[in-house]
């Protein structure tokens, strides 16, 4: 097909990659170390908090988050000149498809023909709406099609279809061979892009928080204050992505025109340039990263002994710097928060609020079903190996994407007016918020189930019969149904706050932190003269946490008026909508 290149990256090319990825490493490592120190601080005075609140009711469930497997035949758009072809392909429970020529090379050990991780890619099932994204890669282009390579890339209807597309990667198309195999193959694509997506955001480990607050700062620093999608993903992918977007510019200056044929066919040459550069990007920073882990484990270890004696100190101090912070920030900052926030606080808060309630009502719903169906299934079964298969299916039920598909729709159904409402303030992150109530709602499921499971097996002895088991089976149900609703209450809040903050702290950040950066010099020879080298104070860090709490102030105000309107502590019921 027209616009293939004529081969990889060449040694050149790699080497100027590479140089660029040090560059990158250079500039955001500082801001890594910083943000690990504070990281750690945060996590050591949390610890010694007396006001933390009460734990979860439900137990946590011991089981990772992962993708169901999910296997079969397709067929894939490949080789060159690209033509449709059977393949066997593996979604593996880490989120990573892989094809095979068929099932026995899978089957006998056999090195796949290729791999995909399933980060940052998007999933069409529309034809028409892929060819239209497709066109719109390269809508300016010259020359024609090669008489061995037409443009007539996909224009034949296909059945079915998968697109995997990616802004900086080759794009795969797939094709299933039935309509229900199309289905159960979307439902385990998408299982897999939100599991690759959120694994930093899943995490509490200060290195993770750490790493995220980085990039912020990192994007910060380049006058990029609004926050996106580029932190889905690993740490290797997250610096990948923020490369790329730096690169892209220059790549479409100076690659694109180079690139043979017109139309689809370049925009498909397009994005193999942009697969061989992002190859090459992550493989740099992922070998960045790991050499910079040793350093990493040494200065948490450093760090944890070092803070914890001074904490008391570090919190006066920090505490004094942001008195004076808010004294001299106050003014411009209520202002800002009176005369941009407030006014859309509310219809943020409802919308984000109304997509939260349906999405935990949905898993509710599905839990009691799914707790009460069981229970019948005991009362009326006397095969011990039939029940024990309803035993494993329930379990299963968190990991199982068609079963969890109508909480994981709820979540997506706010999507666009939220989009609407945020577009003022520059937030593009609606993936990240939609992701993140899905895996909430995964969550929620996989702690109601164990919890279930394990106080079945505490009350259900051999002694009791089935009349009796039914009865115990009912009141585990209802303990569990309290726990749940304590818990998801609790969760929603939660989640909720965090959303707000992600939504309106860098548009504040944007509106006062730079020109509050060079006012106070004395303060920040303070700061930096208490706290030494470890950077666990600084005043860029009091002055963003002043904002945060200012932020937050107000966030609580307004969800405390929604609770008291009736929208946070109302009962679900099993449609998964508030009473």
């Amino acid at each position: 097909m027209g616009g293939r290149l004529s081969g990889p990256l060449d040694k050149r090319q790699k080497q100027q990659l590479r140089a660029r990825v040090d560059t990158l490493l250079g500039d955001f490592l500082p801001c890594y170390r910083g943000q690990l120190a504070a990281s750690v601080l945060r996590q050591i005075s949390h610890e010694l908090d007396p006001q933390e609140p009460v734990g979860c009711q439900l137990l946590h469930s011991k089981k990772l988050p992962r993708v169901r497997e999910h296997q079969g035949p397709l067929t894939l758009l490949r080789g060159h000149p690209t033509r449709w072809q059977p393949v066997f392909c593996v979604l593996r429970g880490d989120g990573l498809l892989q094809w095979f020529s068929n099932k026995e090379d899978h089957e006998s050990g056999g090195r796949p023909l290729g791999s995909a991780t399933l980060t940052g890619f998007t999933l069409l099932t529309s034809q028409c709406d892929y060819l239209r994204l497709l066109d719109a890669v390269c809508p300016h282009t010259s020359g024609g099609p090669t008489p061995e390579e037409p443009e007539a890339l996909l224009d034949t209807a296909v059945s079915w279809p998968l697109f995997l597309q990616h802004p900086f990667r080759r794009h795969l198309c797939l094709a299933a061979g039935t309509r229900e195999a199309q289905r159960a193959w979307r439902l385990a694509l998408q299982g897999g892009i939100r599991l690759r997506a959120t694994v930093l955001q899943r995490s509490q480990a200060p290195a993770a928080r750490a790493f995220l607050d980085a990039v912020r700062l990192y994007r910060q620093h380049r006058g990029h204050f609004g926050d996106d999608d580029v932190t889905l993903g690993s740490d290797a992918e997250v610096l990948t992505a923020l490369l790329l977007q730096e690169l892209l510019p220059e790549l479409r200056a100076h690659s694109l025109p180079g690139l043979r044929g017109a139309g689809r066919a370049r925009a498909w040459a397009w994005t193999e340039l942009l697969d061989a550069v992002h190859g090459a990007v992550l493989a740099a920073a992922s070998a960045g990263l790991r050499a910079f882990q040793p350093e990493k484990d040494e200065l948490l270890a450093a760090l944890d002994r070092t803070l914890r004696p001074d904490l008391d100190h570090l919190l006066r101090l920090r505490e004094a710097a942001a008195a004076r912070l808010r004294a001299h920030l106050q003014a411009r900052l209520e202002s800002c928060l009176r005369r941009e926030v407030d006014p859309q606080l509310p219809r943020v808060v409802h919308s984000l609020q109304s997509g939260v309630e349906a999405t935990l009502g949905a898993v509710r719903g599905l839990l009691a079903q799914a707790m009460e169906r069981l229970s019948r299934r005991l009362r009326r079964t006397p095969s011990g190996e039939r029940l024990r298969r309803e035993v494993y299916t329930f379990g299963e039920i968190p990991w199982d994407p068609e079963t969890m598909q109508v909480c994981y729709r709820e979540a997506e159904r706010s999507q666009r007016r939220l989009e609407q409402l945020l577009s003022p303030f520059g937030f593009l992150g609606m993936r990240g918020l939609v992701f993140g109530a899905q895996d909430l709602a995964q969550q929620l499921m996989a702690n109601a189930v164990a919890t279930f499971l394990q106080l079945a097996d505490q009350c259900l002895t051999s002694a009791l019969d089935r009349a009796q088991a039914a009865g115990q089976l009912e009141k585990v149900r209802g303990r569990v149904l309290k726990k749940f609703e304590s818990d998801s209450r609790a969760a929603q809040r939660k989640f909720t706050r965090g959303c707000l903050s992600r939504i309106f702290l860098p548009f504040l950040l944007s509106r006062l932190l730079p020109g509050s950066k060079v006012e106070l010099p004395e303060a920040e020879g303070d700061v930096l003269a208490a706290a030494g080298s470890n950077q666990a104070l600084t005043i860029e860090g009091i002055c963003v946490d002043v904002i945060r709490a200012a932020l937050m102030e107000q966030i609580d105000l307004e969800l405390a008026a929604a609770q008291g309107a009736g929208c946070l502590d109302t009962p679900w019921n099993p449609e998964g909508v508030s009473s």
